[in-house]
């Protein structure tokens, strides 16, 4: 079987896809491309997209999923997180791969955001 060639999407079924929007703007700095009022709200993520899916939107899915997003730098990151309500819930150190950094969104989340080995230790 061969593998996909890509991440094209990931979406987070939300109870308030509207006010999740300002956290994921915020805190994470991702651009809106496109928006369905508070029903899809989709950002460009590099060659991927991630999006915000009220439940109705999201249905046959019925809770959220974990994505992962490369970052230089976690303490800007984690400082955001927190000044945008969110939670910082710790660092998994993973040696020469590189580290993880999870967090929890206003809604309860999880969010992880890695970074790779030789970036800033902070």
């Amino acid at each position: 079987m061969e593998s996909p060639k890509r991440l094209q999407n990931v979406f987070v079924v939300a109870d308030r896809p509207g006010e999740l929007h300002s956290f994921y703007e915020s805190a994470l700095g991702l651009r809106l491309k496109f928006r369905d009022k508070d029903r899809w709200i989709q950002y460009g993520v590099g060659n991927a997209s991630v999006a915000l899916a009220c439940r109705e939107e999201a249905v046959p899915a019925t809770s959220g999923v974990v994505m992962v997003f490369e970052v230089e730098d976690f303490t800007a990151v984690a400082e955001r997180v927190a000044a945008s309500g969110g939670e910082v819930l710790g660092v998994r150190d993973m040696g020469s791969h590189g580290a993880v950094l999870s967090l929890r969104d206003p809604e309860g989340n999880i969010v992880q955001l890695f970074k790779r080995q030789g970036t800033p230790a902070s």
